[in-house]
């Protein structure tokens, strides 16, 4: 598997990242659990697998996510070589601090839980719970973010959210070397363009995440009518219907075309897809893999270019 520079960065990584919320259990949003057995046999199922790069987040699961990947590390005996797992700081649960102490304290507990000495990257998640003008501030979570990346505590730095005119706020501030965005730029919407743009003049890296949407990419819009977790228009499925019966037609699953939208473009370095138990290892890699003709995307394309509620992006 061809490994991409992470943005200007001396990391390389592969084209998917392997995402845990789920592991850490949370079923109010994903409809099931996963027990702890299963998620740490999972990471061990990527340290052996074609895929060196796990993301993570100090609040996935109430930090459940975190402990379970350290404990597939100590189980293993060691982070296997090249293997880079990134995290994300968060504020207490049910709160909104992102105060510089509180970013601290945050990353104290993921380098606890993970059991790492240095974390090869950071993200400030989801930082639309503040004003642009607080995460910048003297004493604030940008600043703390980097007085740590001086320290050695943190390697690289990262944005994580999901406002797309926020984001291209945070990367103005030349401080970052990797930038998530989630479920923007998909097959049925493409909102984080100009996001893509700027981190490729700036040599950041676009780590893009939630190919599937929440599902309807994979399962369809019969089984699955919301996109990242929300309901969306009458438009929209019948969209996607249109879409599933053409890869239908070609023989072609949609999750293989949901994939590899994202994989296929260049200015994408990794494209984000969680994995919950070990069989979606494989299961990653077929739909990678999978091929997929001129012809199909000749007649996929034009429908993915319209946008989420059936109007085009550009007549908005």
């Amino acid at each position: 598997m061809s490994y991409r520079q992470l943005g200007t960065t001396s990391l390389s990584v592969s084209p998917i990242c392997v995402g845990t919320s789920a592991l850490g259990s949370f079923p109010a949003q994903y409809g099931y659990e996963v027990d702890t057995e299963t998620a740490v046999a999972t990471i061990k199922t990527v340290f052996d697998g074609p895929f060196n790069f796990i993301d993570t987040s100090n609040e996935y699961g109430g930090g459940d996510s975190e402990k379970r990947i350290g404990q597939a590390i100590r189980e293993h005996g060691f982070v296997p070589q090249d293997v880079i797992v990134a995290t994300k700081v968060d504020p207490l649960p049910g709160s909104s601090d992102f105060s510089g102490d509180r970013i601290r304290r945050s990353v104290e507990e993921s380098v606890e839980r993970l059991g790492l000495d240095v974390l090869p990257l950071v993200y400030l998640h989801d930082p639309e719970k503040i004003t642009f003008e607080a995460g910048v501030a003297r004493g604030g979570p940008l600043e703390a973010l980097i007085e740590l990346r001086d320290q050695g505590v943190i390697k690289y730095l990262g944005v994580a959210g999901g406002p797309i005119d926020l984001e291209l706020q945070y990367l103005a501030t030349e401080a970052f070397d990797a930038v998530i965005s989630h479920n923007r730029f998909t097959l049925v919407e493409q909102t984080a363009e100009p996001l893509l743009d700027d981190a490729e003049a700036r040599g950041v890296a676009f780590i893009n995440a939630a190919p599937f949407g929440g599902g309807m990419l994979v399962k369809g819009p019969e089984a699955v009518p919301t996109y990242c977790y929300a309901p969306v228009s009458q438009t929209t499925l019948e969209r996607v219907s249109a879409m599933e019966r053409l890869c239908a037609d070609f023989g072609v699953p949609l999750a293989a075309a949901a994939l590899q939208f994202s994989t296929r473009d260049e200015r994408v370095t990794s494209t984000i897809v969680g994995m919950s138990e070990p069989r979606r290892v494989a299961q990653t890699v077929d739909l990678l893999e999978f091929a997929i003709p001129d012809e199909l995307w000749d007649v996929l394309l034009p429908l993915a270019r319209v946008g989420r509620n059936g109007i085009e992006e550009n007549a908005v």
